[in-house]
């Protein structure tokens, strides 16, 4: 029997919770973990952006799981994706919250978790094909979120 951790979610059951200062509104920046190269200078932008804003950064991962297997099994274990988020975390020297997200549909599962008009970052690689996170930014820009690639 597995014991559920506060950074592994099921994407059907948990939205992000905006963090709310007593003074005043926090910024979320919500940062999706694409690779770990890409994504740690991406925290460091998101960090700078929002320099005075006293911001509060959201790093997600999804992982999916394909559907003969349980939502809660997934096909390897979800401690190598927390490994990669805590050496995310710790590398970047930003103070974030980071979530794992077990889905069977990456789009399906940011559709449910992010609230409406979300500043998402992602990062890519210059390519001259589409990449999937240009894809994804698209989507996201098109369902009324402001998506930035980085």
């Amino acid at each position: 029997m597995s014991t559920r951790k506060d950074w592994l979610s099921p994407a059907t059951r948990f939205r992000l919770q905006p963090h709310v200062n007593e003074a005043n509104q926090r910024l979320d920046l919500v940062v999706i973990m694409t690779t770990v190269k890409a994504t740690i200078p991406v925290m460091k932008i998101a960090s700078s952006l929002a320099d005075g804003l006293n911001p509060h950064i959201w790093l997600l991962a999804f992982q999916v799981v394909p559907y003969p297997l349980p939502l809660e099994q997934p096909p390897f274990p979800p401690s190598f994706s927390e490994r990669n988020l805590r050496r995310i975390a710790t590398e970047s020297h930003v103070e974030s919250t980071f979530r794992l997200y077990l889905c069977r549909d990456r789009w399906q599962a940011l559709t449910t978790i992010l609230n409406p008009r979300s500043l998402v970052l992602i990062g890519t690689e210059r390519n001259w094909w589409p990449t999937g996170e240009q894809r994804l930014a698209r989507r996201l820009r098109f369902a009324g979120h402001r998506a930035i690639l980085v």
